[in-house]
């Protein structure tokens, strides 16, 4: 068979009734009877030669042909949307960058990120949060060019995935100015019955924090758990607890002294990866985005030390450094 032959509308319905498992639900998505969306995928079975459903009680299921052929439907029309997303905008000159990020993220981080878009002119930017894997998915349909997120996602034949890492972030203690300025607390071992808002279980950071406590045998209080990251720095601004959580999240509030840092560990850190798809085409102002990790955590982390320990010694005519600060964003060399 050569290609002019195969029936791409065929085709695509096979693929909507293959993502459904169901003729009716397929039907009703695509406003067409079922005795024709049904005859439609037999004349695409008999083109290609091969049954590609069959039948288990009222569900269709799809025989090893229709796998193979689902894996590749999958990339046509992928690309498809992604054609379309591209597209739109572009008679006026415009660059459409499509961006989600896990719910867990801090929000100041995601806004560092593609800060060096806000000012572009030819940029159209949608963002979206959600769970990391309704994001994977949105991302493999080419809904996405780009999932932020702070856990890595290996590749495989199911997930085409290419995920590079960003930075990481130390993980700080931070409590109001009024009550810690000038105190320092060591993690974990100084923390049995404070009062304490951490981030929720689902946070990439919250199991290594709760082994740290078990393997010291130090119970904090705790007194909130949050997911969200905006959430939690509300918390952590208004609640006067202390507050467990990437620096990043409270940058603005640790530059103003309405929090500081109280205490901070080596052995917890927050990393950072961009996962885009293998098959996905280079876009240049992504590209630039991968290049480099935000600046403003930094940033924002050496005022902060500046404010409170005075001007950071730089690198000296003989070539010596000064120590890396703790709680700055590392980025891979």
């Amino acid at each position: 068979m050569q290609i002019e032959q195969l029936n791409f509308h065929h085709l695509f319905y096979f693929w909507r009734v293959a993502k459904t498992g169901h003729l009716t639900k397929a039907s009703q998505e695509l406003h067409v009877s079922q005795s024709a969306l049904s005859s439609q995928i037999r004349q695409l079975e008999d083109r290609l030669g091969e049954a590609l459903f069959e039948r288990s009680g009222r569900r269709l299921v799809l025989t090893e042909t229709g796998q193979l052929a689902l894996s590749y439907a999958e990339n046509i029309f992928g690309l498809g949307r992604e054609l379309l997303g591209r597209l739109q905008g572009r008679g006026d000159g415009m660059v459409r960058l499509r961006v989600g990020s896990v719910a867990t993220l801090s929000r100041n981080y995601q806004e560092n990120w593609i800060r060096p878009l806000l000012a572009d002119p030819q940029v159209t930017l949608s963002l979206e949060s959600g769970l990391l894997d309704d994001l994977l998915r949105r991302l493999l349909e080419h809904q996405l060019d780009v999932v932020l997120a702070n856990e890595a996602m290996p590749t495989s034949p199911d997930r085409p995935l290419h995920c590079r890492f960003l930075g990481s972030q130390a993980i700080s203690l931070v409590g109001p100015g009024s009550a810690w300025r000038g105190r320092s607390l060591r993690i974990p071992e100084d923390l049995g019955g404070l009062e304490l808002a951490l981030p929720g279980p689902r946070h990439a950071l919250r199991g290594q924090f709760d082994a740290l406590c078990a393997a010291v045998g130090v119970t904090p209080r705790l007194r909130a758990e949050v997911d969200d990251m905006a959430m939690l720095r509300l918390v952590a601004r208004d609640s006067g607890w202390l507050t467990v959580l990437p620096e990043v999240v409270v940058q603005d509030e640790l530059r103003s002294g309405a929090l500081v840092t109280v205490g901070r560990s080596t052995k917890l850190q927050e990393n950072f990866y961009a996962i885009t798809t293998s098959h996905r085409h280079r876009m240049e102002r992504l590209e630039q985005l991968l290049a480099h990790s935000p600046p403003l955590a930094e940033e924002a982390t050496l005022q902060h030390d500046r404010d409170t320990l005075g001007p950071v010694q730089k690198k000296s005519a003989s070539g010596s450094t000064r120590k890396p600060l703790p709680g700055t964003i590392r980025t891979p060399t």
